[in-house]
C-alpha cells in the first residue's frame, strides 16, 4: 500500500485546515522498521507552530464545550467512522513504523482504536455532570485545552486514549505524536477533516519531543497535560509543566509480573504469560516481562516457556507468517541487546540471546531484529527484572509460596500492571488486591478499554480509557446556597 500521501506529510492540522509549519523545509525522517529505510517523513514543528495550534483549540473551547453530550458523541462517531474508512492504512503504516505484526495492527493498533472511540461515544452521553450534597450543587466541567504527546509503541491506541476521553468531556486537543511513529496520527487528522470536527477541536503538530513536546509542557494556554512515555521523559515534562501548575496526567514505564500461584495449569498460564510478555515484540509498557512461578516448578515452566517461543517466528511484519517483527528503532535495538549482554551475567540465558533471528538472513540485517529472550533463576533484584528493557526479554523468577509472590510482584519501581494464575477465585482475588499496580488480569482476564489504565509509584498518574478516563479531563466547582 505504499502511498506518499500517507507517508510523506508536509502540513501540520491546526484550526481545521492544513497549515505550513513555520519552518517549511525542516522534515522529520520516519524510518522503516523492517529494513531500515527511509519510510516517510513529517513537518518538524517549532514552538510557533505550538502556539498557532494552541490558539486554535482555545479558540474553539467556548463552542465545543457548551455541546450537549449526545451532540459531542455524534461528533466522536463520526470520527470513529472516518478513522474506520483508514483502517488498512492505518495498520499498514503502523506495522512498519513500530513494526508490530499485519495480524496484530489489524486487531491492537487499529481495531482496538476504533471500539474505544466508540466507548468514549457512549461515555460522552453519561458523564455525571452535578451532584447535590448538602446545601452545594457540584458542578463537573470540561478542563480547558488538552496537551497530548503520545508515545510511538502503539501510537494509534495511546493517541485516542487522549483525544477521545477529552473531546468526551468537552476539551479541545492540542497533540503531539511521537517522532519514531508519528503517520497515524495524520491518519486521524485526515479522520477529523473528514468528519466535520469544528475548527480548532483537534490540532495536529509533529517534531522532536525536544521542541514540540517542551513547547505544549511549558505552554501556560495548556489545561491539561497529558503525556505516555518513559518515565524518565515523563518526571522532566511534569517538571517543565510545573511551571504554570498545569495538571499533568501521566503513563509511563512498567515492569509487570504475571505470577503463578502453586495450583493452576502451567501449560495455559505459562504459554498465556509468554504471548503476553512479547506482545508487539516487548514493546508494550504493560507487559509481563517478569513471570514469576513456584520453585519447584521452575524446569517445567522453562520448557513450557522455550516451547512457545520456539515457535514465535521473526520476520518482516507485513509476512503473514510472522508471529514477532522487528523492534521501531536501531536505537531500541541497542538498548535491548545492551540488557540481553547483561542478563547473560546475572541470570542463565535458556533461550535467544545477542545474534540474528533464525530465519532472518544477513541482507535484512538492516532492520530491527531481536531474538526472544528468555531468563530463567532470575534474581528480581538484578538489572534485567527492575528496568524496563522495552523489547522480547522474559525473566522467570521462582518464588516460595504466595507471600513471596507477593513481595516479588511489588518489589519493583513501576506498578502499570500484572496478573494472578490460580484455580480458587478468593485466593486469587485476594493476590491481586495486593499487588500493588493500576490493572491486574485474573486467569487471563481480557483487557477491558472501559475499565481505567494507568500505574502507581513511577509508572505514573491519572487515568485512561473509560467514564473514568473522561473525567481526568474535567474539573469539579462546588457552588452554596
Amino acid at each position: 500500500m505504499p502511498d506518499s500521501a500517507i507517508t510523506h506529510r508536509t502540513a501540520h492540522f491546526i484550526g481545521g485546515a492544513w497549515v505550513a509549519p513555520a519552518q517549511p523545509h525542516a522534515v522529520l525522517v520516519v524510518t522503516n522498521a523492517a529494513d531500515g529505510s527511509d519510510l516517510g517523513s513529517v513537518p518538524y514543528g517549532s514552538a510557533a507552530d505550538v502556539e498557532l495550534a494552541v490558539a486554535a483549540a482555545r479558540s474553539a473551547f467556548p463552542a465545543w464545550s457548551a455541546l450537549s453530550g449526545q451532540e459531542r458523541s455524534d461528533a466522536i462517531l463520526r470520527l470513529r467512522d472516518a478513522l474506520a474508512d483508514r483502517a488498512a492504512a492505518a495498520s499498514w503504516v503502523i506495522s512498519l513504523e513500530v513494526g508490530t505484526t499485519a495480524r496484530i495492527s489489524d486487531a491492537v493498533q487499529v481495531g482496538l482504536p476504533l471500539k474505544t472511540l466508540a466507548g468514549f461515544a457512549d461515555a460522552a452521553l453519561h458523564i455525571e455532570d452535578e451532584l447535590h450534597i448538602g446545601n452545594s450543587t457540584i458542578v463537573r466541567e470540561p478542563a480547558g485545552v488538552v496537551g497530548a504527546i503520545t508515545p510511538w509503541n502503539y501510537p494509534l491506541h495511546q493517541l485516542i486514549g487522549k483525544v477521545g476521553g477529552a473531546l468526551a468531556a468537552g476539551c479541545t486537543v492540542v497533540c503531539k505524536p511521537a517522532g519514531l511513529a508519528p503517520l497515524s496520527a495524520f491518519l486521524l487528522a485526515d479522520a477529523a477533516e473528514a468528519a466535520g470536527l469544528p475548527a480548532g477541536v483537534f490540532n495536529l503538530v509533529s517534531g522532536a519531543g525536544s521542541i514540540v513536546g517542551e513547547s505544549l509542557a511549558r505552554h501556560p494556554g495548556i489545561d491539561v497535560l497529558s503525556f505516555t512515555g518513559s518515565t524518565e521523559v515523563g518526571s522532566s515534562i511534569a517538571a517543565a509543566a510545573a511551571s504554570n501548575i498545569t495538571r499533568v496526567a501521566l503513563e509511563l514505564g512498567g515492569k509487570s509480573a504475571s505470577v503463578i500461584l502453586d495450583d493452576v495449569d502451567l501449560e495455559k498460564s505459562v504459554k498465556a504469560s509468554v504471548n503476553n510478555a512479547f506482545l508487539n515484540s516487548g514493546q508494550t509498557c504493560s507487559a509481563w516481562t517478569r513471570l514469576v512461578v513456584p520453585r519447584d516448578a521452575q524446569d517445567r515452566v522453562v520448557e513450557i516457556a522455550v516451547g512457545v517461543a520456539e515457535k514465535l517466528t521473526v520476520g518482516h511484519p507485513l509476512d503473514p507468517a510472522t508471529r514477532l517483527g522487528p523492534l521501531a528503532s536501531a536505537e531500541q535495538k541497542r538498548s535491548v541487546l545492551d540488557y540481553i549482554a547483561i542478563g547473560v551475567g546475572e541470570a542463565r540465558l535458556v533461550y535467544g540471546g545477542a545474534g540474528l533471528p533464525d530465519g532472518i538472513p544477513d541482507d535484512s540485517a538492516g532492520g530491527f531484529y531481536v531474538r526472544p529472550t528468555i531468563f530463567a533463576d532470575v534474581d528480581n533484584g538484578s538489572r534485567i527484572a527492575q528496568e524496563e528493557i522495552f523489547g522480547p526479554v522474559l525473566c522467570i523468577i521462582p518464588h516460595d509460596g504466595d507471600e513471596d509472590a507477593i513481595r516479588i510482584a511489588n518489589d519493583s519501581p513501576y506498578g502499570l500492571a500484572g496478573g494472578v494464575w490460580c484455580s480458587d477465585e478468593d485466593r486469587a482475588m485476594e493476590a491481586a488486591r495486593r499487588i500493588r499496580a493500576g490493572q491486574v488480569d485474573i486467569n487471563g482476564g481480557a483487557f477491558n478499554p472501559l475499565a481505567p489504565f494507568g500505574g502507581y509509584k513511577r509508572s505514573g498518574m491519572g487515568r485512561e480509557f473509560g467514564p473514568v478516563g473522561v473525567e481526568e479531563f474535567t474539573e469539579l466547582k462546588a457552588i452554596q446556597r
